[in-house]
């Protein structure tokens, strides 16, 4: 299935593109007049080589990113003048610290500490002698394994190969999931390896691999235990949202749980799922409802700035968290009595659900479909119009109906996708695939997908729905400017529905 968007000529082209500057100098003019600043930056938790972004004012004309233990850096990317991007150096100190910011006249100092990672690989679901088949998952156990990027098996002609960490499956960062290839893995024993983002590898104990021999496939299916059904809005510091063990109701709860599943949630991870007005600022409390324990300690809100490790980006505009009251249970010893509590500011709770990974029989072989972005109904047909606009993390700018996370954004640019579509008229509608600048058209200008051009790009889905594939090994051109310039679905009488990746 493809995409593509509408080209619009040269002189729209240029005003755009003298908006987008003037916009940008008086952004960066803004950003100046505020002065050196560190906002925040994340992750909090790093390793050597760890990209890293810094947000803030001012960055124009910075020399040195200096980190704890006096690391001095010279080596990153000034983004604009609110952002910076940057690897993570060797030689920060164990203890973490402060990470500042160095012009040739003024010192910024960050608010929020950087803590150093390092993993240790304490044991694993399999042990040494062990066959696993094909389709089977192999667990890891440990701490500081986020920082885990792939684990490299044999193929079936013995060559080394990576299984990558984007088909991890992770329950916070003490242990790792990874799904053994149903076919493509060689049959015999062999040692594979852990790798890791600061270049470290861990060995694998010696396993006895069998290729799969029948259908099947592993999936996490999600357990919903409540989901806002519109009416509850965002927090800011309230107690609407608490939830109460069925027998421990005061009727102040927006929800009371089951006996069974309240028990679950008290000896299980479970997660809670939320959106943001602005992702970049907003804080996740979980206490109780006296506000008397909260978990993980006094103060320990989740937010961008703060244990931004355990924020869950679900690509779609949503993020998560896990939580696991084995890590505080503290707070157990109150719960039933005094309720669970979500509060903070700047976010709106919209589910709390269990994940579980459960083998289904058949069906090995059969596509899974994996959502980047979907349509809630607020956003509506296309004509001509530059709204269905999308930028990867750290290159948006406030006009995007979506922001992608930075791993999936690098997959799209590399890997095929998916955009689902409707139309009023299915014998009438353009699509084309350009940036946001409108100056470089996926295929070729002027070359839409219609059903009287390139039609053999479209699959129809038969339930009224349409799909394109877009591509950008086909036309690589586009990748020179997407980040800088997005990427835009425009064209006529069609609404964009899903974007999404098939696995």
């Amino acid at each position: 299935m493809k995409k593509i968007f509408k080209y619009i000529g040269i002189v729209l082209s240029a005003a755009l593109m003298g908006a987008f500057t003037a916009c940008t100098i008086q952004e960066e003019t803004q950003s100046a007049d505020i002065g050196l600043g560190i906002k925040v930056f994340f992750p909090t938790k790093v390793v050597a080589g760890q990209p890293m972004t810094i947000n803030g004012s001012g960055f124009s004309d910075v020399k040195e990113i200096v980190f704890p233990d006096n690391v001095t850096v010279t080596d990153f990317q000034v983004v604009s003048g609110e952002m910076i991007r940057v690897k993570a150096p060797s030689g920060i100190s164990a203890e973490g610290g402060k990470i500042r910011v160095r012009t040739d006249v003024d010192e910024a100092e960050s608010k929020s500490f950087l803590s150093l990672g390092y993993t240790v690989v304490s044991g694993f679901s399999k042990q040494e002698g062990e066959e696993i088949q094909g389709g089977e998952q192999l667990t890891i156990f440990g701490q500081d394994l986020e920082f885990i990027t792939g684990v490299e098996l044999l193929d079936p002609n013995g060559e080394p190969y990576i299984v990558d960490e984007t088909v991890f499956y992770r329950k916070g960062t003490n242990s790792v999931i990874i799904n053994i290839p149903r076919k493509n893995i060689f049959d015999g024993a062999f040692v594979g390896k852990i790798l890791t983002v600061d270049g470290r590898e861990f060995s694998l104990p010696e396993l006895t691999y069998v290729p799969a021999s029948d259908g099947g496939h592993w999936e996490i299916v999600k357990e919903i235990v409540w989901e806002n059904d519109g009416s509850h809005g965002a927090i800011n510091w309230g107690g609407d949202y608490r939830f109460a063990g069925a027998g421990f109701e005061t009727g102040e709860e927006i929800a009371i749980i089951d006996a069974d599943t309240w028990a679950k949630m008290k000896s299980e991870p479970f997660y809670m799922m939320y959106s943001a007005a602005d992702p970049s600022s907003y804080q996740v409390r979980v206490t109780t409802g006296w506000w008397s324990v909260q978990w993980l300690g006094a103060n320990n809100d989740i937010a961008p700035w703060s244990m931004a490790e355990r924020i869950i980006d679900n690509g779609d505009g949503t993020f998560s968290i896990m939580v696991d009251f084995s890590e505080d249970p503290a707070i157990l010893d109150v719960l039933d009595q005094q309720h669970l509590l979500f509060t903070g500011a700047g976010y709106t709770p919209l589910e709390i659900y269990f994940e579980e990974v459960v083998w289904v029989d058949g069906g090995g072989d059969t596509p899974k479909e994996v959502d980047i972005w979907k349509n809630d109904g607020s956003h509506g047909a296309i004509n001509w119009g530059g709204d269905y606009r999308f930028a990867g993390a750290g290159f948006e700018t406030g006009e995007e109906i979506a922001i992608i996370d930075a791993d999936t954004w690098a997959k799209m640019k590399s890997t095929p996708f998916h955009m689902m579509y409707s139309a009023a008229d299915p014998s009438s509608y353009q699509i084309r695939v350009t940036t946001g600048w409108w100056s470089v058209q996926w295929l070729g200008a002027n070359n839409d997908i219609a059903p009287w051009s390139m039609a053999e790009r479209i699959t129809d889905n038969g339930d009224g729905t349409f799909s394109i594939m877009v591509d950008f090994s086909e036309d690589p051109a586009i990748l020179d400017v997407l980040d800088q310039q997005h990427l835009l679905f425009t064209g006529a009488g069609y609404t964009p529905l899903r974007i999404y990746f098939v696995e």
